[in-house]
């Protein structure tokens, strides 16, 4: 079974990197064979701190990391900024790549990361890692259910959390040269996904931006919203900020039925998540009261969903070096749709909240 693991490095010694080490630990067919940073001592301090495997290489150069023919595949935590060079050197030296979101400032750097991986044969993948929770394929079964939910009607999303002063003045998810794109970039992402989820990844022609946002002294965004339109009438509208009470939400309406969800991206509990799916819901005869109720679906897992990530991840690469398989482009082909509409929105509100078309 040793023989057969992934090996996956790390890419950046981020605060993220923390959960995902644990996942990748947790995952039954992948292993960490390496770490790095732009320090030595930072990538040495960040294995002891978090149960990295003894075997595992110690880097404090990048270019050194990526040129060890032991790593299968990299993990790529560093701002949003640094996406492109990085990436695009990981995927020249055939490193599959898990890479965090958002994938990049815009989609044609995120379109140069992906001639990368496909002109070297790598898998890539982005670190959306609720997609990965078995309760998402439960939801998904439901929304494409056209006896119990029908056709989809319209979505609402929002994922809202306090930022406190710190964060605001010193994360960097408000440093323009880091992370420009801000909650939009960062909650935004999840928001957008969600939707695109409930459309069955059908991507929205037009996209507006709300009125607005909220920027720092810099001019990043902590607080925003859109609207997006499809051409057969379907709506969604979604809500992201820095400044607000923690709230993780999905509503998807369709003509059959309704999905609510109230902790989509992180559940409340780490090995069992729900959702409540209502079909034909009514009031009863006097209208005191709800005669049929949304039903809610408990589903467990043996494995939290960033570690089913990691393991779906690696199965991935696994066909790929072992069974000579080509790359799966569900996952890149995703994460595009994504970045196309979070372009569209950020060009909206560049524009003065102009409508933008959006194309694949």
């Amino acid at each position: 079974m040793a023989e057969t693991l992934i090996q996956i490095g790390i890419v950046g010694c981020a605060d993220i990197a923390r959960k995902v080490s644990r996942a990748i630990n947790l995952a039954p067919n992948a292993t960490i064979c390496a770490v790095s940073s732009r320090s030595q001592e930072k990538a040495a301090a960040f294995a002891a701190a978090n149960g990295l495997p003894l075997s595992a290489k110690v880097y404090g150069s990048y270019e050194a990391f990526l040129e060890d023919p032991e790593v299968d595949a990299v993990y790529m935590p560093l701002p949003t900024s640094l996406h492109l060079k990085w990436a695009v050197l990981a995927a020249q030296n055939k490193k599959h790549l898990l890479l965090e979101k958002p994938v990049a400032l815009d989609v044609a750097q995120f379109d140069r990361i992906l001639e990368a991986c496909e002109s070297s044969g790598v898998q890539f993948m982005d670190n959306t890692m609720w997609v990965h929770n078995p309760r998402t394929a439960a939801m998904a079964n439901f929304l494409n259910d056209t006896q119990r939910f029908g056709n989809l009607k319209s979505v609402r999303t929002c994922f809202t959390s306090a930022a406190d002063s710190d964060y605001l003045s010193r994360n960097i998810r408000v440093k323009p040269d880091l992370d420009a794109l801000g909650a939009l970039g960062d909650h935004g992402w999840y928001c957008i996904r969600a939707i695109l989820l409930a459309a069955n990844y059908e991507l929205p022609k037009r996209a507006v931006a709300s009125y607005e946002p909220v920027v720092n002294k810099d001019g990043v965004i902590l607080e925003c919203g859109a609207s997006l339109y499809w051409e057969d009438g379907k709506v969604a509208t979604f809500h992201c900020s820095f400044l607000g009470n923690l709230t993780m939400d999905i509503t998807a309406i369709g003509t059959r039925g309704t999905l609510h969800v109230h902790d989509f991206i992180i559940p409340y509990h780490e090995k069992e998540s729900s959702f409540l799916a209502g079909t034909e819901t009514t009031f009863d005869d006097l209208v005191t009261g709800w005669a049929k109720q949304p039903i809610k679906h408990t589903i467990s897992t043996d494995l939290p969903q960033e570690a089913l990530l990691v393991k779906e991840f690696a199965r991935l690469v696994s066909e790929i070096k072992f069974k000579n398989s080509k790359p799966e482009k569900k996952w890149p082909t995703i994460s595009r749709k994504t970045q196309l509409v979070l372009d569209a929105v950020k060009t909206s509100i560049e524009r003065g909240f102009e409508t933008v078309h959006i194309y694949e």
